[in-house]
C-alpha cells in the first residue's frame, strides 16, 4: 500500500473534530497581574464604567469591542516600515485604490486624474458617517433613514443631523424558535409600508453587515438584494455600513446554498454591487487599529439624486481631516490596511476566526447561559432579559451594568452593555425611561487575539454569576442619565 492509500484510509476512518489553527503566535505580551480587590477599587473609581477602566488591568479578556482591537499579520507589521508620509499623493494610497476597487468594485474608486471625487479616507467609521450626514442634514429637517439596525455612534451621527434614525429589525430576530442564519435581516414588509408612506422624507436606506445592533447577525445576500430592488423603485440610494463585511460574506457561502461555490471576494463583490454607496470602520474587517472610508459608486443613485454632494463631502474631509490622499490616516496605517484588506478576504482566516467566535457562544449555552442563537460572526451576545429572568432584578434597575462590573472586578473580563442603558433614554421632565427593542450585554472578540483557553476561562466567570444572578446588585445613575451616548459617559454605584 503506498502513501497516498493509507492517508485515504486512515482520513476516511478517523474524522477529527480539532483543527489546528491557521496561524502561528508571532509576538506575545504578558500582562501584569492584578486582584480581583485592586480591580474592584479602580471599578468603583471610575464610577463602574468599564469604558473608564484601565485596560492595563484587565488580567483575563477585553471583549469590551472588536474595532481596532485586532492582533495584525507579520505583513502588516512589515508594511508598516514602507509606510510614506508625503502629505499628498503617498505611495500606499495608490495601492489602497487597486485593492478597494477589487475588493469593493471598480465603480467605488476613481482615478486622481479623473477629477471626480467618490471615495474619501478618514480615521475611522464614525466620521465617515458624520461627513455623510453632514451632507444629508443640509437638505432639509424631516428626513427618515431606515437601516436592519442602526449601531449607537451611527444613530447619534444621524440624529445631530436632525434626521430620525428608524431600525426595521427582522421578525427573526425576536423569534425565540426561528433557526435562521440571517436574524439582521431587514424587514422588508415594514420597509415597504415606510417608503409608501414617507418615501419623500427619504434620503437613503441603510443596511449594517453584520447587524452590530441586532445581536451581530448576519444579512442574506437574497435580503441584500431585496432591499435594494425596493429603494431603487423609489429612485432611492441604497448604502451599506460594511464594518464586518467580509464576516458576512462568509454567513452567505456557508448558509445561502446558491452561493456556496464561490469565492468570498466574489460574494463581496456580489454584496456592494447592489449598493450605491458604503461607510466602513477598516478597525473592524480591514484588520487594522486605525482608518475608515466613505465610497459612492458611479452612475449609482446617490451620484444621480445628489450632484453636488460629493464635492461637499470633499470639502469637509480637507477641512476635518486633511488632504484626500491620507484623510486622517498615517502612511503606515494605509499600507497596513493594503494588507489587511488582502488578508481578510482569506476563506481560512474567516473559517477559522467565525469558528472560534460560535465555539465561545456554544460553550455559553451548553452552561445554560441565554446568549443570541445562532452565534453572529464578531461577538457572544448575553440576553440580559433572560440572564435575570426569576429575580427581583427590574429593567430600570439596569442588570446588565451591574453584571459587567461584576464580570470586570471579580474575574478580569471586560464586555459591554448594550441594551436599556445603552440604547435607551431618558426624559428629564417626565422622568419616563425610554426602553429598547434589545436588551444585550456584547462579548466582542477581538480578531487573531486570543485563544479559546482564554474564551473559556470567560465562559466559567460568567457562569459562576449566571448562578449566582439572585446576588447581582441593582445599579443607581449617579451621573449621565439623561444624556445622549450616555453609556460612554455615566457613572453608576451599586445600590445598597
Amino acid at each position: 500500500m503506498n502513501l497516498s492509500s493509507l492517508i485515504k484510509s486512515f482520513t476516511e476512518e478517523n474524522k477529527l473534530k480539532t483543527f489546528p489553527r491557521p496561524y502561528i503566535n508571532h509576538s506575545v505580551e504578558f500582562k501584569k497581574n492584578y486582584s480581583s480587590v485592586e480591580r474592584a477599587k479602580m471599578l468603583e473609581k471610575v464610577g463602574l464604567n468599564v469604558f473608564f477602566f484601565p485596560a492595563e488591568m484587565i488580567t483575563g479578556c477585553d471583549f469590551l469591542s472588536d474595532s481596532g482591537t485586532t492582533t495584525m499579520t507579520n505583513k502588516q507589521w512589515a508594511a508598516l516600515h514602507l509606510g510614506d508620509e508625503s502629505y499628498g499623493s503617498n505611495r500606499g494610497y495608490f495601492q489602497l485604490i487597486e485593492v478597494i476597487r477589487k475588493t469593493f468594485g471598480e465603480e467605488f474608486f476613481n482615478s486622481p486624474e479623473k477629477g471626480l471625487p467618490n471615495a474619501f479616507l478618514f480615521h475611522q467609521g464614525r466620521p465617515c458617517e458624520d461627513a455623510l450626514f453632514t451632507a444629508l442634514g443640509r437638505l432639509g429637517n424631516g428626513q427618515i433613514i431606515p437601516s436592519n439596525g442602526h449601531f449607537d455612534t451611527t444613530a447619534a451621527n444621524i440624529e445631530i443631523n436632525k434626521i430620525k434614525a428608524v431600525n426595521l429589525f427582522s421578525k427573526e430576530l425576536t423569534d425565540e424558535k426561528s433557526t435562521s442564519h440571517f436574524k439582521g435581516n431587514m424587514d422588508t414588509i415594514k420597509l415597504k409600508k415606510l417608503l409608501k408612506t414617507n418615501h419623500q422624507k427619504i434620503p437613503m436606506a441603510y443596511m449594517t453587515i453584520t447587524n452590530n445592533t441586532g445581536g451581530g447577525q448576519p444579512v442574506s445576500l437574497a435580503n441584500i438584494c431585496e432591499v435594494a430592488e425596493i429603494v431603487h423603485s423609489y429612485n432611492l440610494p441604497f448604502f451599506i455600513d460594511a464594518c464586518r463585511f467580509a464576516e458576512n460574506a462568509w454567513f452567505i457561502k456557508t448558509y445561502e446554498k446558491e452561493y456556496k461555490n464561490k469565492t468570498i471576494l466574489q460574494i463581496v463583490q456580489k454584496i456592494f454591487s447592489y449598493c450605491d454607496g458604503i461607510t466602513i470602520s477598516f478597525k473592524k474587517d480591514g484588520l487594522v487599529n486605525m482608518g475608515g472610508g466613505l465610497f459612492i459608486k458611479n452612475n449609482g443613485f446617490f451620484m444621480k439624486k445628489y450632484p453636488c454632494l460629493p464635492e461637499a463631502i470633499l470639502d469637509y474631509q480637507i477641512v476635518k481631516e486633511g488632504h484626500p490622499t491620507y484623510g486622517g490616516m498615517s502612511g503606515r496605517d494605509i499600507m497596513a490596511l493594503v494588507e489587511g484588506l488582502k488578508t481578510v478576504v482569506n476563506e481560512d482566516y474567516l473559517k477559522y476566526r467565525i469558528s472560534q467566535v460560535a465555539r465561545f457562544g456554544q460553550a455559553m449555552l451548553d452552561n445554560n447561559i441565554p446568549v443570541i442563537s445562532p452565534i453572529g460572526g464578531h461577538a457572544v451576545y448575553l440576553d440580559i432579559n433572560k440572564f435575570f429572568k426569576g429575580t427581583k432584578m427590574k429593567p430600570e434597575d439596569f442588570g446588565g451594568i451591574s453584571l459587567t462590573a461584576l464580570l470586570l472586578s471579580l474575574y478580569g473580563h471586560r464586555a459591554c452593555e448594550l441594551g436599556f442603558y445603552a440604547f435607551g433614554s431618558y426624559n428629564k421632565e417626565t422622568r419616563v425611561e425610554t426602553h429598547p427593542d434589545v436588551n444585550f450585554v456584547r462579548f466582542a472578540v477581538p480578531r487573531l487575539r486570543y485563544e479559546d483557553q482564554d474564551l473559556m476561562a470567560s465562559v466559567e466567570a460568567v457562569k459562576a454569576l449566571h448562578n449566582n444572578r439572585d446576588l447581582i446588585p441593582k445599579v443607581k445613575v449617579v451621573y449621565g442619565r439623561e444624556l445622549t451616548l450616555r453609556h460612554f459617559k455615566s457613572r453608576f454605584a451599586f445600590e445598597k
